[in-house]
């Protein structure tokens, strides 16, 4: 989910979003791109910049309650 929340602020290429993935790896980082490329999340443009897709922008609008009660709880601690 990571990557598809970078790429939620706006388009990048894959070195760009690896330096915003901490420690994820490269071929962990291309491996969540494809599924998510498959998955309808994330398209590739023609300058080689990965977007979220509309499918992609109601997911995360789906998760943001979620977000925010994880951050809540954490909170807490």
């Amino acid at each position: 989910m990571r990557v598809l929340w970078e790429l939620s602020h706006e388009p990048m290429r894959a070195l760009e979003l690896k330096d915003r993935c901490d420690d994820m790896s490269s071929s962990v980082l291309y491996q969540r791109l494809r599924e998510l490329s498959e998955a309808g999340l994330v398209v590739q443009d023609g300058d080689g910049r990965f977007a979220v897709t509309p499918l992609g922008r109601d997911l995360r609008g789906a998760l943001e309650p979620l977000d925010a009660w994880s951050r809540r709880w954490a909170e807490r601690a």
